[in-house]
């Protein structure tokens, strides 16, 4: 009997040991597998970790799914990180963010940008009838690349447009073709030009990511910049303006305090396929980041749904 019992407590302790060493297995294993998932989420990217595509999350608290435009993209303006986007790659028409790559392009070919052009007579038949926003400048006017160029991005000017493209590429035509090698050089990957202005035409197409790439890239030239972030421009006299004429941004023209040192530069696009369209440059916490919104309800006569998804982006930013 005592042997049996001692055999029996022999047996109870080794029953004991397997448990605690199983135990023990267990809780290493755990510890492990947790390891590896933290080792995994550090992996997933050096960048912001995106949601998936469309539901308008991103980086820490800036969401754009509350956004009255359909498809959004922020990047951070130094490196190009994206830190949130909804329906970024998807194709859009893009009005006048078009007129973002018209500039560069007139600033990229331009040996002097202080060089004498006049704006041609035949043009304006048909920007009037398309209804095509204008600068100012009248047929026959003697103006400067320069002038051009501050037409082109702050009032929209279709007439600057159509004038650097023909001094540049020799026809629209051939203009649009450097467009697109340019898109293509810079990894415009969703785009493809066939004007410059950005009139609605249906093969006339790019993404919300592909012009965040354009505007990113555009701002590293100092003279694109210094025109992109101004808010007006005073146009030298000529023989049609002696007294000369001022060029006012469209969207400053369009925006109240809370846009001071917040927004610092933006292209605004409309038509009626394309909605309110706006690429801009913001300045939150000492950073700055590229907002790239598409396809906002209204119109010129509205209240400018376009800015006031900038803004809500910057909000979410400084707080």
């Amino acid at each position: 009997m005592r042997q049996e019992a001692q055999w029996n407590k022999k047996q109870l302790q080794k029953r004991r040991s397997a448990r605690i060493r199983t135990m023990l297995t267990s809780a290493v294993g755990v510890i492990l597998a947790a390891l590896v998932c933290l080792a995994a989420v550090r992996f997933v990217s050096p960048r912001v970790q995106q949601a998936a595509e469309g539901d308008g999350y991103g980086a820490g608290s800036v969401n754009l799914a509350d956004l009255y435009s359909p498809y959004a993209i922020l990047i951070a303006a130094d490196t190009g990180e994206t830190l949130a986007e909804k329906s970024s790659h998807a194709q859009i028409y893009p009005a006048s963010l078009t007129k973002i790559m018209t500039a560069l392009l007139v600033i990229e070919y331009s040996g002097n940008l202080d060089e004498t052009v006049w704006i041609p007579t035949d043009i304006y038949e048909q920007l009037y009838a398309e209804g095509a926003s204008m600068a100012g400048f009248l047929p026959g006017e003697e103006t400067t690349l320069r002038e051009l160029l501050y037409g082109i991005l702050l009032p929209s000017g279709a007439e600057c447009c159509l004038t650097a493209a023909r001094y540049i590429g020799g026809t629209e035509e051939m203009f649009a073709e450097l467009m697109n090698q340019k898109a293509a050089q810079i990894g415009m990957e969703n785009t493809n030009f066939t004007n410059c202005t950005g009139l609605q035409e249906n093969t006339h197409y790019s993404s919300a990511a592909d012009i965040a790439i354009l505007l990113q890239y555009a701002l590293s030239n100092a003279t694109f910049r210094e025109i992109f972030t101004s808010k007006y421009y005073y146009v030298q006299p000529t023989e049609q303006h002696p007294d000369g004429f001022t060029f006012w941004s469209t969207l400053f023209s369009q925006t109240d305090s809370r846009a001071d040192g917040v927004i610092l530069g933006g292209k605004t696009g409309y038509t009626e396929e394309a909605g309110l369209c706006l690429a801009s440059l913001l300045s939150v916490g000492g950073r700055e980041y590229i907002l790239v919104t598409a396809g906002a309800p209204g119109s010129h006569e509205t209240e400018p749904y376009h800015i006031e998804d900038a803004l809500n982006a910057a909000g979410q930013l400084s707080a």
